[in-house]
């Protein structure tokens, strides 16, 4: 998640029961040309792992030299995404729009499995025009893939409209290793709904993550005892501040302005969120934020 899962972020879901941690998305190209705002996101803290780093672009030479990079930063897997819609991904012919040239993804798969020790997954939507994820399934058969993640929308519906499970549970027939089920897990609920209908070993939550890190904790214990505990406003405030306090730690005062984005999906639903939002994203210091959230709710 571009922008999102940063190492705070990160660090705050482990806390809250996340198995495996992925780095936001990030540029092969920019690695292997040693741009220093894009080597900072290969920093994490330990307590993330087991920890992915999750590439993209086109360039198979690029990704040679990222992996090697990646190793030596001391990450546990590479993930290498065919699945993200975002515009300036697309627009220079990464992400989603690679699942039409199924060669060149097999091509970006086979290098990086041939250049690095760490095991190798992929992320993938149910669908590109007329190329499925039944057919990149084909394409890359033979490579000895980790873990396949499919989001079950196409890039057409991109993060709206209904899942496809039965897209998900067909690659879950068909693929031997892992198969991680993703989008519109908002829920615990619609967690067990994923799984329930597709067979997945696992689940990706992503945008149901935002302001709600404790998701995780949730889906486990309703998948475990058949209910959870929903937290509270207070609890919230409490999870809030110390988001910020951790991104604090790792950027200093650059991560409180990040943080305000977070902030204001945290206040979602609370008494006066639209007052709160508007103080929310000036903010400029953890004291700020204490004040703020010392609103009567």
């Amino acid at each position: 998640m571009a922008g999102i899962s940063d190492s705070a972020f990160r660090q705050l879901c482990k806390t809250f029961g996340a198995d495996v941690t992925y780095t936001e998305m990030i540029s092969a190209d920019a690695i292997a040309y040693n741009s220093k705002k894009t080597l900072e996101m290969l920093k994490f803290d330990k307590s993330e792992k087991p920890i992915v780093a999750q590439l993209f672009g086109k360039r198979p030479e690029m990704f040679i030299k990222a992996v090697k990079m990646i190793e030596k930063a001391g990450f546990d897997g590479i993930d290498i995404n065919f699945g993200c819609p975002a515009r300036k991904v697309v627009a220079h012919g990464g992400g989603v729009t690679l699942m039409k040239d199924l060669e060149k993804c097999r091509e970006l798969i086979a290098t990086t499995i041939e250049n690095t020790k760490l095991p190798v997954s992929v992320k993938i939507r149910a669908g590109i025009e007329k190329v499925t994820a039944l057919d990149f399934l084909k394409a890359i058969k033979d490579l000895p893939i980790a873990a396949i993640m499919v989001h079950g929308r196409t890039f057409k519906d991109s993060f709206s409209g209904p899942i496809d499970f039965e897209m998900i549970r067909q690659v879950k027939q068909n693929f031997s290793g892992i198969v991680i089920g993703n989008g519109g897990i908002n829920t615990p609920e619609e967690a067990k709904q994923m799984l329930d209908k597709t067979g997945v070993d696992g689940l990706g939550l992503a945008r149901g993550l935002y302001g709600r890190p404790w998701l995780f904790q949730e889906i486990k214990d309703y998948l475990r005892n058949g209910k959870y505990h929903k937290i509270g406003t207070e609890d919230i405030k409490k999870i809030a501040l110390q988001h910020a306090k951790i991104a604090y730690k790792s950027k200093g005062s650059h991560g409180i302005i990040e943080m305000r984005k977070h902030l204001c999906w945290y206040v979602r639903g609370f008494d006066g969120a639209n007052e709160l939002r508007k103080k929310l994203v000036t903010v400029e210091t953890i004291r700020e934020i204490k004040d703020i959230l010392k609103h009567k709710t």
